[in-house]
Formats: C-alpha cells, structure tokens, sequence
C-alpha cells in the first residue's frame, strides 16, 4: 500500500508514524498479529501500533554487514537466528572476497548476542508460526537488513508477513513487495538520500529507550494504558 510522495509529506517523530500506521492496520486487530520491531528505530514505531493494537510487541534483531573500510556501505545483513543474507556480486564489485568480511560478521554477531541479552533477557525469539507478523522499522532505504528479517520470519512459517515503515524509497518498496505479504508505507518517494530527511525530529534512539517501551508493552496495551 503506496503512501504519500510529495517531499512536503514529512513525518513530526517516530511516535506520529507509528500513530498512522496502526490507523492503517486495524483491519487486522481481530487477527491478533504479533508486531517485531526492528532495534533501534523500529521499536518507537512498532509500540504505538502494538499499543493501538493491543497485541504483543517483540523485537527481531537484524544487523547490516558494511564493508570493512565504509561500514555504510551495505554488502548483506545478519539476523539474530542464525540467517545470513550476503550480496556475494557486491561485495566482490566491492573489491571483496567473503574472507575478508568474515571479521566484520563476527562483530556484528557479537553485538546482535549483546542486544538480545540487553533488550530480551536471553529468552528467546517469539514463536511466530501460523501466526500473522507485523515486522516495523521507521524506514528503509536500500531494504537489505529488512529482506534478511522477512527471510527469517519466512523460515518460522507465519500465516503472513506485513511490513509497516515510516518512509520507503520506490524501487525498495517495490522489491519489498516481492517478499513480504503486504508492504504499508507512509512515504514512498521518487527522489530519496537518508530516512532522517523525511522526519522532523528523528534523534537516535539509545538501549534505554528501547528497554523502557518493551516493559510497557508488557503491560495493558490498550491505548487508555
């Protein structure tokens, strides 16, 4: 489902794009979805829906693999249950072989362990099969990290797969579209350089931060709560 293009479409935080996006999800209250975050930014988003929602909210922890010397550029991503996603053609466009990234996945498995320790306690994954998952981020710009998570959820064998994100170049949402179920973006724009440009206020969103919203979720999340 397209969002708005126009580049006077600008989200005011992350708590306003999860505010909209659950107004778009409601259709599936009755369902009773479970909603995955994706940490950091995903989970300010995914607890408004969870909240409007009133289901349960968890986190799927997924890191990008950037190249050894320009960690922005993304050469594949990593999930928290093993699944490996990694664009072999770049990173040999990159001028890379597969050992040479080898030490940058173990670094960012070592803090995919950190996380999960940090915002789950050690438990584990939520058990999603045949069960519909609402995976959100606050936005996506080549989309490799998210793929990785649709690819991970896919393997758990949902009932369906929706992702909900703030902001969505074109062509990313169109690839997205060929993985997931249904793909809801806000802004879907032509013309796209960073998530943040399409967010008033778009701080970072510390462990603290992502901690606190996960305990309230745990409580009554009914948007009275």
């Amino acid at each position: 489902m397209l969002g708005g293009s126009s580049r006077s479409a600008v989200l005011r935080d992350r708590q306003d794009a999860g505010v909209q996006l659950a107004a778009r999800l409601q259709s599936y209250r009755e369902r009773q979805p479970i909603v995955l975050a994706l940490p950091r930014g995903g989970v300010a988003v995914a607890y408004e829906i969870a909240r409007s929602l009133n289901v349960p909210l968890d986190i799927l922890i997924v890191r990008k693999i950037g190249a050894p010397d320009n960690p922005e550029y993304g050469l594949g991503a990593l999930v928290e249950d093993g699944t490996r996603v990694i664009d072999e053609r770049r990173v040999r466009a990159a001028g890379y072989s597969l050992h040479d990234i080898e030490p940058t996945i173990q670094r960012e498995l070592s803090e995919i362990r950190r996380r999960a320790e940090t915002y789950r306690a050690g438990k584990p994954m939520v058990d999603v099969r045949d069960r519909t998952v609402i995976l959100v981020d606050d936005g996506v710009a080549t989309g490799g990290t998210l793929r990785a998570a649709i690819r991970a959820v896919r393997a758990r064998r949902p009932l369906r797969i929706v992702v909900a994100l703030g902001v969505a170049p074109r062509d990313t949402y169109r690839q997205l579209e060929r993985e997931a179920d249904e793909v809801i973006a806000l802004i879907v724009p032509e013309l796209f350089f960073a998530v943040g440009e399409w967010y008033q206020q778009f701080g970072q969103v510390d462990d603290d931060e992502v901690q606190r919203l996960l305990v309230r979720a745990r409580g009554p999340l009914s948007p009275s709560a």
